[in-house]
């Protein structure tokens, strides 16, 4: 997990150059849906806000085991690292010939290649570790430059949550609320993830707005709300006023990610857990007939 994590401004750098495969990607205009299961259904949820914001089209985020696909979408992306999650070949399956898929794989040997009609496959990003990294946001940068973002500062504050030393306070936390607005909602609840798989520790996520309306009375002395991106006008003192640390994050809200990865790898390496074989999980959930 340290060296996928830690190689993720050179694989986002990379993915931004990738124009044939961004091409690929839905054109401006077209109304599509985004599934993923995890991990990939909060960078769909991410990609699908900035994707329709931006005016490039209607855009739907789905767990592929919910997934209301059959609504006249003019294309499908399928996220997935390992290429083999079951409700996302089984969605695979029941569009092949009807809808326009397209995949955006780790694994480029996978079966869902040979099910979608495009397979952008980034093997480069691919990753050992169980608890995902660097493919997810390798796949969300790819999204990010498709839709004409310039992803230098992103790059360049990767490399600054990458460098930085770990505030003790992030560290040692007896619970954590990642919070975010817009396309930093999925990344708040992917942060939350990871803290969850790689270190076993109390995590929850919301959008900012909704923080106040129900989640903030578990803030406390001990316990971290850390915002991904902007945060609405009087958050942070109503944070303050429970005791509970504030971070407010100022790094671009993929950087910010970068960091809460390096916190949940931090507690897991102090807890004697291994993060690249969690209790509980595997790379992929393969799901008996």
């Amino acid at each position: 997990m340290a060296a996928e994590l830690e190689s993720q401004p050179q694989t986002w750098a990379r993915a931004a150059g990738l124009t044939d495969e961004q091409a690929a990607l839905p054109a401006r205009g077209e109304r599509i849906a985004v599934i993923g299961c995890g991990t990939s259904w909060f960078m769909a949820q991410s990609y699908a806000w900035l994707r329709e914001s931006g005016g490039h089209g209607e855009t739907d985020a789905f767990t592929a085991s919910e997934a209301f696909v059959d609504r006249g979408y003019d294309a499908v992306v399928a996220l997935t690292r390992s290429g083999t999650t079951t409700e996302v070949l089984q969605v695979a399956e029941r569009l092949k010939g009807r809808v326009r898929t397209i995949g955006v794989i780790g694994d480029a040997d996978s079966p869902l290649v040979g099910l979608v009609d495009e397979a952008i496959t980034l093997p480069f990003a691919d990753e050992q570790s169980v608890v995902q990294t660097r493919f997810a946001t390798t796949a969300l940068a790819l999204f990010r430059a498709s839709l004409g973002e310039d992803l230098g500062r992103t790059v360049a504050d990767a490399e600054t949550a990458i460098a930085e030393a770990l505030d003790p306070v992030l560290v040692d936390a007896e619970q954590y609320s990642f919070l975010g607005q817009g396309w930093s909602v999925g990344l708040a609840h992917e942060a939350a993830l990871k803290m969850r798989e790689a270190s076993q520790s109390w995590t929850e996520s919301y959008p900012s707005m909704e923080y106040r309306h129900g989640p903030i009375a578990i803030a406390a002395p001990g316990r971290v709300t850390w915002q991904f991106g902007e945060a609405p006008v009087g958050l942070a003192d109503d944070v303050l006023a429970t005791g509970a640390h504030f971070e407010a994050g100022t790094l671009d809200p993929m950087a910010e990610l970068v960091r809460a990865q390096r916190v949940a790898l931090a507690r897991a390496v102090a807890r004697g857990l291994d993060p690249d074989a969690p209790r509980n999980l595997t790379r992929s959930v393969i799901l008996d007939d």
